[in-house]
């Protein structure tokens, strides 16, 4: 970057050194030009009154004297009767442009090139008062010859500017530069640099809030999930053990191995959760899409769950329209199927589930009402975290993972839906499920993507009250 710095600036200033020194050609050429004309107008003219003062014999005399002007004398027919630098007959100069002007007007100009002595001249006639006329010429500098005649003292100082500007470049690259290599990359917004920069640092410091709230999702995932392991482990552990040693009497062994038994599906369930959510986390499921009827799909799982409705004394029913939406198959299993558990899990003896699928002006949806415990409205934002638990006594009796909304709101994303929540305190839930028109699935997506992303830099931010700690 230095280096391209320096040579645009080079490149620049050489350009810049060039545009200036055809500039100061053209202008300086120009004023000569008039200079020379002005002085040649003089010498005509004064030349001119010599003569009618002093008669001809003062073009002998003048000729004496090595001026480096051609003068020549015309008579009035435009037949040459002398010339200080040709000898001989010379053509007749009637129709000359000067000598037809002096004729009319008693001087006349012209720049042109001398057919005589074969280069550009300017003339300059006045008619004299017996008639005749008295020329004099001057070789004209072109634009080349005065170009080359500055030529070496350009050279000499545009060399000294360029090596000026070489050691300027290098300066200040380096003094630009040197901010954006110095910048402390894991706090860009304290960087006291250039505001052109300061987009780019705000991306950074997003970007290192959503990797540091990776990395603290990461470590807050694997102690949970190492403490869920544990303890279906420890349990299993312990009664093995014990069977093992003896310590159990024959007739306790059958509800020693039930206990075993109910850990280990635990445990089971837990680790199909964790493969489901990293499989959604990698995107793997997100390419089966395809037709999938929803009504049919929660008739199913309402099938399923009616065992376990009847178990505890909840009332399930369903109702709504046929529709499709596209989408994968599984996920939407899965996402129906675990908010209609959980709405089963945590009711009310005598409680009910409603479940209804169709169609509404915000497109299609999924309900699930239930009378149960309700969710406080602290947690509502937290519900769909990984091992989150409102109640985690409670949780613990009925036997959750803590991962089935997890995976309900990666579901979601993933089949272009948004959820709504509505709870009150001991009166009940009612989740939503909103598939909406095609037209407004990619701003949904897009939304939701950006808001968890938010949410990750967020939970990696430092609150007020810990920043106020570090202060103190």
């Amino acid at each position: 970057m230095k280096k391209k710095i320096q040579r645009s600036m080079i490149l620049v200033i050489g350009v810049t050194l060039l545009a200036a020194y055809s500039i100061t050609i053209i202008f300086a050429y120009g004023r000569i030009r008039e200079l020379a004309q002005e002085n040649i107008l003089h010498e005509a003219r004064y030349i001119a009154e010599a003569v009618n003062l002093s008669g001809e014999a003062y073009l002998e005399k003048f000729s004496e004297v090595e001026s480096g002007t051609r003068l020549t004398l015309i008579q009035k027919n435009g037949q040459v009767l002398y010339d200080n630098e040709t000898s001989g007959i010379t053509e007749n100069h009637l129709q000359r442009p000067e000598v037809q002007e002096a004729l009319k007007n008693g001087i006349g100009t012209s720049i042109r090139h001398s057919d005589t002595i074969g280069r550009e001249m300017y003339y300059c006639a006045v008619l004299l008062d017996n008639g005749n006329i008295v020329r004099i010429s001057k070789e004209q500098a072109t634009v080349l010859y005065t170009a080359l005649e500055l030529l070496p003292v350009m050279v000499l100082i545009g060399a000294v500017m360029l090596i000026a500007a070489s050691l300027l470049a290098r300066k200040s690259a380096d003094a630009l530069v040197r901010p954006i290599n110095t910048l402390d990359l894991d706090h860009p917004l304290n960087n006291d640099v250039y505001e052109e920069l300061h987009p780019l640092l705000q991306r950074i410091e997003e970007s290192n809030r959503i990797k540091e709230a990776a990395a603290q999702s990461r470590q807050e995932f694997s102690a949970n999930v190492s403490h869920e392991l544990k303890t279906p482990l420890t349990s299993i552990s312990g009664y093995a053990e014990i069977m093992a040693n003896g310590l159990v009497q024959p007739k306790d062994i059958p509800e020693f191995a039930g206990r075993i038994q109910s850990e280990a599906s635990r445990l089971v369930t837990l680790i199909d959760d964790i493969m489901k959510l990293s499989k959604l986390d990698e995107g793997e499921i997100a390419e089966q899409k395809e037709e999938v009827d929803l009504f049919r799909l929660s008739r199913d799982i309402c099938t399923r769950l009616a065992p376990r409705a009847r178990d505890m004394n909840v009332h399930l029913s369903m109702s709504g329209e046929p529709c499709t939406v596209y989408g994968v198959l599984q996920l939407w299993d899965e996402m129906i199927y675990n908010i209609t558990e959980n709405a089963i899990k945590y009711n009310k003896k005598g409680g009910r589930v409603d479940l209804w699928v169709g169609k509404t002006l915000q497109g299609t949806k999924v309900i699930v009402t239930d009378t149960g415990i309700g969710i406080p409205k602290e947690d509502q934002d937290r519900i769909f975290e990984r091992f989150y638990r409102v109640d985690k006594s409670h949780s613990k009796e009925i036997g959750g993972t803590g991962l089935g909304l997890s995976i309900v709101k990666h579901g979601a994303i993933l089949n272009g839906a948004r959820i709504h929540v509505d709870s009150t305190l001991g009166k009940g839930t009612r989740m939503e499920l909103i598939v909406p028109p095609e037209e407004e699935k990619k701003e949904i997506l897009e939304k939701e993507s950006d808001l968890e992303k938010r949410e990750q830099a967020e939970k990696a931010a430092p609150s007020d009250k810990e920043t106020s700690e570090k202060k103190d």
